[in-house]
């Protein structure tokens, strides 16, 4: 039985993996961790990541502002990580990586399964393809979403980036320029509005053809659902960094 520490228990995404975890035998929740300690839950919820006394692996869905004590009571606790938040800086990525060295880390810009095949379908797409077609990207999230672009667009984007030797740059804000569109440039457009869980298309453009792949979330539960059997994966494993791959991989 895998024991979860639940960073940002009563949030949105804390809510949806305590259900999940409910409905599994593989695993609980023995502490959670939120700033509204005034609502208590079927386990204890406390205020600070450092009052917690046991767990074996940690679940973030909170804030990129808790990563530094969350990361550093892993590595002093020894305890694995799934680091589930959006928005993370540059500096924050390679904070990640700096802890994977001492324990293990799960990270990945999306949790979906789908997501992570739409990555690989989108690296298939770009190495058949070539130079022949443009590539576009554009992300749809709920109007309350503070980072733009979404962290899996840019997964997307460096996805096809890796396969392709880096040649491609990313353009945010084609409107503040006029001039034609460079072919070794990847398109991110970002929308906002209503209730959107999160719906991401890349678009290869060609001469008279145009393809798309998409992939569109109904709920929160699949990153919900993700998160969780990271978390039992990286349970009792070696120190390093850890992504949707490897989980795949041992199933």
């Amino acid at each position: 039985m895998t024991k979860i520490i639940l960073n940002g228990c009563n949030g949105k995404m804390g809510l949806a993996v305590s259900r999940l975890v409910a409905e599994r035998d593989d695993c609980e929740i023995v502490a959670g961790v939120d700033l509204k300690t005034d609502i208590q839950r079927e386990f204890l919820v406390f205020g600070n990541i450092n009052e917690v006394k046991e767990g074996d692996v940690i679940i973030d869905f909170s804030h990129p502002s808790c990563l530094g004590s969350l990361l550093e009571y892993a590595v002093t606790t020894k305890t694995p990580i799934v680091v589930a938040t959006t928005g993370l800086s540059d500096a924050d990525i390679e904070n990640v990586k700096s802890a994977s060295k001492a324990v293990p880390v799960f990270f990945t810009f999306n949790m979906s399964l789908g997501i992570n095949l739409l990555v690989e379908l989108s690296k298939t797409a770009s190495k058949v393809l070539g130079d022949r077609f443009d590539i576009e990207i554009i992300e749809k999230h709920h109007n309350q979403k503070i980072d733009a672009p979404s962290g899996t667009a840019i997964m997307l984007a460096n996805a096809i980036n890796e396969v392709n030797d880096g040649k491609y740059v990313y353009e945010y804000n084609r409107q503040a320029k006029r001039e034609k569109r460079d072919a070794k440039e990847i398109g991110i457009h970002a929308i906002r509005g209503g209730n959107i869980v999160g719906e991401h298309e890349v678009i290869f453009a060609g001469h008279d053809e145009v393809i798309s792949l998409s992939h569109s979330a109904g709920s929160k539960e699949v990153f919900a659902a993700g998160a969780v059997n990271a978390a039992v994966f990286i349970s009792g494993n070696k120190p390093g960094l850890y992504d949707m791959k490897d989980l795949i991989a041992s199933i």
